[in-house]
């Protein structure tokens, strides 16, 4: 079981992936969570997204721009 955090950030990314837009940045899943922009929460966000990256939920195929990982978007995946 995720934490809360991860779980916004999944649920976020999943979200973005069911309206076909493209990945987020770190800032920009910061802003939609209502935090300040400022390096330290934005740097919060990164860590975390990087732990879901290792562990396969996440993709970043473009440097900084964050996705559902495959396996949680394609058939049987998470949406």
């Amino acid at each position: 079981m995720l934490s809360v955090d991860y779980q916004c950030i999944l649920t976020a990314l999943a979200d973005r992936h069911r309206l076909h837009r493209g990945p987020l940045t770190c800032q920009e899943v910061a802003k939609m969570f209502g935090l300040d922009t400022v390096p330290s929460k934005v740097e919060a966000l990164r860590s975390k997204a990087r732990r879901l990256v290792a562990r396969e939920w996440l993709a970043e195929r473009q440097p900084g721009r964050l996705t559902l990982a495959q396996s949680m978007s394609g058939p049987g995946g998470g949406s």
